[in-house]
């Protein structure tokens, strides 16, 4: 017999881990952009931090998706940090049509990764990781906004809301895998 009535502690582990990954995510973003726009001594060891995320995450893929597809995701993930930097740098610098240029590859690199989920589990849906992402977007774009406008109060609700945000994402994530591979979780009573 199996437990299907509450969650177990081989779900609970897949769920807090993706949690983690996802804060993170948001975390190490957060700091990298102050580290960016503020010129902080720390901005490469920031930036190498933030970096070391997508890799984290095609680890944690890499066991339910296989190597090849945990790369994909990495160099995903890993490009649509690149192009926020680039994008952030290009604002700090005042160069517009810089900045439309990257936030357009942003954008479209953004519909790349919710393509990429939605063809990779059958649980996720490209029109959900498509507005998810979006909306990551738009709040990693708004981070950077209020800190170079000295907006900080609306910086930190800002923040707030795209934590909120890289929760459900991490839901999203691990009701998906929990859905697909169910054995792999199932304890005996």
């Amino acid at each position: 017999m199996y437990c299907t009535c509450c969650i177990n502690p081989k779900e609970l582990k897949l769920i807090l881990e993706f949690r983690l990954l996802w804060n993170q995510h948001a975390e190490w973003t957060r700091m990298a952009i102050n580290a960016i726009i503020f010129q902080l001594p720390n901005k490469q060891q920031e930036i190498n931090r933030l970096l070391r995320n997508p890799v984290d995450f095609g680890k944690a893929l890499e066991v339910y998706y296989g190597r090849k597809r945990a790369h994909q995701f990495t160099a995903l993930l890993t490009e649509h940090l690149v192009l926020a930097a680039d994008m952030i740098e290009a604002m700090m610098a005042g160069n517009t049509q810089k900045v439309q240029e990257i936030r357009c590859q942003w954008y479209q690199n953004g519909k790349e990764i919710a393509e990429f989920l939605g063809c990779t589990n059958p649980y996720w849906s490209y029109t959900e990781w498509k507005e998810m992402f979006f909306i990551h977007l738009r709040l990693v774009n708004d981070l950077a906004v209020t800190l170079l406008e000295n907006r900080y109060e609306e910086n930190i609700q800002v923040y707030d809301t795209l934590e909120l945000e890289a929760l459900e994402m991490a839901d999203v994530m691990a009701r998906g895998i929990l859905r697909e591979f169910p054995r792999r979780f199932y304890i005996k009573c």
